[in-house]
């Protein structure tokens, strides 16, 4: 059983050096660019699905956010949480994929049963983080999933209605 806890790691510039190079050669960097043979290279020689980088981040937070559908089916498949959330801001990569408006992926992470009720550290829901960036799609296809999502409000006490201005998103959200 590997050990999946994340590091902390000093801040003085040669600790910077050796996170960027574990970076890079590890997990994270090869789901970020959608790297599927690297990263099924990588969990075959014993990487651990859900090991975190320094600030939290696991490798399906990075191909989430970047659109990656293949690595994260993948990464889902060898048991990677699809729930996962990082140290500070307490972002899932269902929060990191509609903030960037990656419909397929949100779609995707739903099916395999993200939980879309979670709230990240500014109580902030992934319909939140797609109302805010204008993504409709996502907007559209999360409140049909879950459509109490509407009413959820973040540390501002504002709806997701509440970070937008297009009459479209208006009625759909109101």
């Amino acid at each position: 059983m590997c050990e999946c806890g994340g590091h902390s790691g000093s801040s003085n510039s040669v600790s910077q050096s050796l996170d960027e190079l574990e970076f890079e050669r590890g997990l994270w960097y090869a789901a970020q660019y959608g790297d599927i043979d690297r990263t099924s290279h990588l969990l075959d020689k014993g990487f651990c699905v859900d090991k975190r980088d320094a600030a939290g981040y696991t490798a399906l937070h990075y191909a989430a956010r970047n659109g990656h559908l293949n690595v994260c089916r993948l990464l889902l498949d060898k048991g990677a949480c699809v729930d996962a959330v990082t140290h500070q801001g307490k972002a899932t990569p269902l929060h990191r994929a509609a903030t960037v408006g990656k419909f397929e992926i949100v779609k995707f992470l739903i099916e395999r049963r993200a939980n879309c009720r979670l709230k990240d550290a500014d109580d902030k829901t992934a319909l939140h983080r797609a109302a805010a960036n204008k993504h409709f799609d996502v907007c559209e296809y999360l409140l049909k999933m879950e459509p109490s999502l509407k009413n959820e409000v973040d540390i501002h006490n504002k709806r997701p209605v509440d970070y937008v201005q297009t009459t479209e998103l208006l009625t759909l959200l109101d």
